[in-house]
């Protein structure tokens, strides 16, 4: 039986010798193919690993016409998406969902309108199988550069950019938002709070429109004066409570479209002299614990699976990758649902 040379990169020829098996089976059985039986994959594994052997990426591309990568693309500033949990949160779970079908990831950033051309010469290079793209806004270009480059992509977030004009498919995995934050209101509704108050996030992104039509199914009579715009930002959520209250003085509660813009809205709550909840009751929305856990009081919220939509987003294009070499149909949407977790501020 041959042994490899000292220093050498084994290969495939050397798996299959070390083996007893053929190229072909030791080949099937490194790149996950089917009809080999058992003994036989436990002899060319046992040989992988003996040796060090680690397969060739580039050469199994030009067979499978996959790079076992995936882009995933947030279009937000880099100081957002390392100061929010919420992104962290999801791309753990896309990892995991990667790792697990030893898939790279690979996270390209959006600091400014220049990283679009970028980004766009990068996915037409064909350096990745797919893209998972979210936190779009309205008329963002990362839908039409996906669409240019020819790669599967699943986003993050009802899509809002698509029109009777544009026919395809667009798989996504999304938040219950409106449901979400129904429930938020009606329990600050049923505790008896009569002017209840919304700090709204950019509306030029689906979920904050979608817990914003929430509020107004709700409280469809509401008045006007007691929504104010945020950011998804804490600092953002002291300034829309801050304003609130210059407007509207005599409010009892506040749901805020997120956690963050909830915590800024308890930090003024504070420095106004209103105790919480017994001035003003207060409800978020995500539930991440790196922001509720620092809340006091404890902030009663809207819990989305954020760590689960990651994976779930991963899924689909995983599972599109495969459908599309088969010829099959692109994978459903999926919403998944939201629940009122209640604590101490409401």
């Amino acid at each position: 039986m041959s042994e490899p040379t000292p220093g050498a990169r084994p290969t495939l020829e050397a798996v299959a010798a070390r083996a007893g098996v053929s190229r072909a089976t030791a080949s099937r059985v490194v790149n996950g193919g089917a009809g080999v039986r058992s003994p036989l994959v436990e002899k060319v594994r046992r040989a992988v690993d003996e040796l060090g052997y680690v397969p060739n990426h580039a050469a199994r591309s030009l067979v499978t016409r996959r790079t076992g990568a995936v882009a995933v693309i947030i279009a937000e500033p880099e100081i957002r998406i390392f100061s929010d949990p919420f992104f962290s949160q999801q791309i753990r779970g896309i990892s995991k969902e990667l790792t697990a079908h030893d898939t790279q990831l690979v996270l390209l950033l959006l600091e400014g309108p220049g990283d679009y051309d970028r980004i766009a010469r990068y996915l037409a290079g064909g350096h990745v199988d797919g893209a998972l793209a979210f936190s779009l806004h309205t008329d963002d270009p990362i839908p039409a550069i996906t669409q240019r480059a020819g790669i599967p992509t699943v986003y993050g977030g009802r899509p809002s950019w698509t029109s009777a004009a544009d026919q395809r498919v667009v798989p996504y995995v999304d938040a219950d938002n409106r449901g979400g934050a129904r429930e938020a209101v009606r329990y600050l509704r049923d505790l008896g709070r009569r002017r209840i108050a919304h700090i709204a996030g950019p509306l030029d992104q689906t979920s904050a429109t979608d817990r914003l039509d929430g509020y107004r199914d709700v409280l469809m009579d509401e008045d006007p004066a007691l929504v104010a715009a945020g950011a998804f930002t804490e600092e953002s959520g002291a300034r829309a409570m801050a304003e609130l209250l210059d407007r509207c003085p005599g409010l009892d509660a506040v749901f805020a479209a997120n956690d963050l813009m909830a915590a800024g809205a308890l930090r003024v709550l504070k420095e106004r002299g209103r105790s919480v909840p017994g001035d003003v009751a207060v409800v978020g929305f995500d539930d991440m614990d790196a922001v509720v856990g620092a809340t006091d009081p404890a902030l009663t919220t809207v819990q989305q699976d954020v760590d689960g939509q990651g994976r779930l987003m991963a899924r689909l294009l995983l599972r599109g990758l495969d459908r599309e070499r088969e010829g099959s149909a692109a994978p459903a949407s999926v919403i998944t649902p939201t629940t009122l977790v209640r604590r101490d501020s409401a």
